[in-house]
């Protein structure tokens, strides 16, 4: 439990972010928009929803530290979000009883935001480390 204070602690937007991920991807429904006519829609939106909050985490841990851990941001703000992602999916599929279905085209489109996120927050971190 100490654990997952220190990270509620130390990242508290990330957290929100990541809740707020959880709650929209088990919420059994979501009404229509006019958007629902554009082609592939929910993957951009796979990719903005990941890619900001993991994009949020790289300037949290920016703000904290004063010198990277390369290891730990390779597990934390990569290599975790995607399998959080890939449980997700299999959760809607296996789990919500028809409400959501689990897609393999999801998790890619969760995967490409947080690389994104990793690839600008590598560019902020370095940014930051020669100021």
């Amino acid at each position: 439990m100490s654990f997952l204070y220190h990270f509620i602690r130390k990242y508290p937007f990330s957290m929100i972010c990541i809740t707020l991920i959880w709650i929209l991807s088990l919420i059994p429904y979501f009404p229509e928009t006019p958007l629902d006519d554009v082609e592939f829609v929910d993957k951009w939106v796979h990719i903005l929803m990941y890619g900001c909050t993991f994009l949020v985490l790289w300037i949290e841990y920016t703000c904290k530290h004063r010198q990277a851990d390369y290891e730990k941001l390779f597990f934390w703000a990569w290599l975790a979000p995607i399998f959080m992602s890939g449980v997700i999916e299999l959760i809607q599929e296996y789990c919500t009883w028809g409400q959501r279905s689990g897609d393999w085209l999801d998790l890619a489109a969760n995967a490409t935001g947080v690389t994104l996120a990793a690839v600008l927050g590598l560019l902020i971190w370095c940014f930051r480390s020669k100021k």
